[in-house]
């Protein structure tokens, strides 16, 4: 677990400490894990220190999931999409890449995720945040399906989000929690998806 020190060392604020421990908790623990005194436990901070940054649950839950986040939009390689004129294999490639990053090297955040999507469900104020946060995602995939040539890119980007998000969750915490595709192996999936939507 980071401590305070060890934030200190590598630039971290002491905001994004407590907000990355409450996401290791809520992966680790689940909801009922996450509160101001295990933050401050397992983030090596003095008593108190949590109640400082965010008072409430609720404000705690917030800072958490604007963190997860912008450590999510890292994850997903939003910044490398490609270039619509690059064609549905770069997309597919990218795709791929996001995919097998999220499984194999940032399951935590994955986890962490599916507490947060849950809990939105019950509280309206993070339900707002949850949704603005996804806009970020989904906006650019819709404008490159667009490009790739689909007459309804929202759909169709709702379509490519949705086996997205099963696979990730199968592969995570269900069935095929043991079997991670490789990163060819969903570029070909991928690929086949978006000659389904998109035609050949």
């Amino acid at each position: 677990m980071t401590t305070d020190r060890s934030a200190r060392t590598t630039g971290v604020s002491r905001a994004e400490l407590i907000a990355d421990t409450a996401i290791t908790l809520l992966a680790g623990r689940g909801m009922r894990g996450l509160t101001h005194r295990a933050v401050d436990e397992a983030a090596g901070l003095p008593p108190g220190s949590t109640s400082n940054h965010a008072r409430t649950r609720a404000a705690l839950l917030e800072l958490a999931l604007r963190r997860h986040a912008a450590r999510e939009a890292r994850a997903l390689t939003l910044t490398e999409l490609p270039d619509p004129a690059d064609g549905r294999d770069a997309l597919a490639d990218a795709l791929a890449l996001a995919l097998h990053r999220t499984l194999t090297d940032h399951r935590e955040l994955l986890v962490a995720r599916y507490e947060l999507a849950l809990e939105a469900t019950r509280r309206p104020e993070l339900r707002k945040i949850y949704d603005e946060e996804g806009r970020a995602f989904r906006e650019p995939l819709i404008a490159l399906m667009a490009a790739a040539g689909s007459a309804t890119p929202e759909r169709h980007a709702l379509s490519m989000i949705a086996w997205g998000e099963g696979l990730m969750f199968s592969c995570a915490a269900g069935a095929y929690h043991a079997e991670v595709p490789g990163r060819e192996e969903l570029r070909e999936r991928i690929g086949e998806l978006l000659r389904g939507v998109l035609g050949q």
